[in-house]
């Protein structure tokens, strides 16, 4: 009989194998807006719209992902409080094996994942509340709405990927004219749709105003969810201080994540001989080094070498 300690660090380590994997899609999928020069994100948006039309995409989200994680996590925490380190110089009170690799590579596990816990808590708060597409139907189309701070190459940038520029005077203007339309009152089959125009101009209004201008931003609106993330990517990184943080975020994420994926294998009984762990530490680095790239060129390329003007 499996005691339950067995189990739960059985399942704390399904659980990061299964952020691996989420980390080379979600990069993978990120650095389509960069690397693939010339056609100005376009992979990116597929991406980003075929993940968006899945099925119930707010269960997968939470059951699929933010459960897993969160057991990740908390596990995690918990070892962290009761694991002793060995990698620092000691005074003679506690061990010192500062000569192995693994010891320090185990130590560097426990520290990135105090920075993992911040930097994603951090990340889906600007993601997917803060910055996160606001949506209206008007007619047949559903528009998406992204706050954006104002740069030259957005009207260029606009004309080639298919988004439309408003500002705050302009969104102001859309509202005067609403408030200044003489509303039906009687149930004709006219003033019935033009009831139903309303409502969804009154929503169409809520969405440009969702997330108040601040001088020199603009809202951008665009006709499907990728293009709207691509834009909020884009204009995130545009900020030096975005670059780092992201940039970080992502290095640490990779060691983390391969790091814990080389273990993994050990646990699982995978990798016994010194053979197999070496040749899995290879593999496990080598997709380190690939991931990281990845991700890096989604941080510093979106902006500033393909989608610039």
């Amino acid at each position: 009989m499996f005691s339950k300690s067995f189990i739960w660090r059985r399942v704390q380590s399904l659980t990061g194998v299964w952020f691996v994997l989420f980390l080379i899609e979600h990069l993978l999928t990120n650095s389509q807006a960069a690397l693939l020069i010339g056609d100005d994100g376009s992979g990116f948006v597929e991406s980003v719209n075929a993940i968006k039309s899945l099925p119930y995409l707010p269960v997968i989200e939470i059951f699929l992902l933010g459960v897993p994680f969160a057991i990740h996590a908390f596990w995690g925490i918990k070892y962290i409080f009761t694991s002793k380190y060995n990698s620092f110089s000691s005074d003679g009170s506690t061990p010192s094996l500062t000569e192995y690799p693994r010891n320090k590579a185990f130590t560097w596990q426990r520290l990135t994942a105090w920075f993992l816990l911040v930097g994603i808590i951090a990340h889906v708060i600007q993601m997917r509340f803060i910055e996160y597409p606001s949506s209206a139907q008007l007619g047949t189309e559903h528009l998406y709405v992204v706050r954006l701070n104002r740069d030259e190459g957005l009207y260029t940038l606009s004309k080639r990927i298919g988004f439309e520029i408003y500002d705050a005077n302009q969104i102001q203007k859309i509202r005067n004219d609403f408030h200044s339309q003489q509303l039906p009152i009687n149930e004709s089959p006219e003033a019935l749709i033009q009831k139903q125009e309303n409502s969804e101009l009154t929503g169409w209004i809520h969405a440009l105003e969702k997330r108040p201008l601040q001088i020199n931003q603009v809202a951008a609106v665009a006709k499907n969810f990728g293009v709207a993330e691509l834009l909020m990517v884009r204009d995130t990184f545009k900020s030096p201080i975005m670059i780092v943080l992201y940039s970080a975020l992502v290095l640490a994420a990779c060691f983390h994540g391969f790091n814990g994926l080389w273990t993994s294998m050990i646990r699982w009984g995978i990798t016994l001989t010194a053979k197999s762990q070496l040749m899995m530490r290879r593999v496990a680095i080598f997709l380190m080094i690939m991931i990281s790239f990845l991700g890096l060129a989604a941080i510093w390329g979106t902006y500033w070498l393909n989608l610039k003007f």
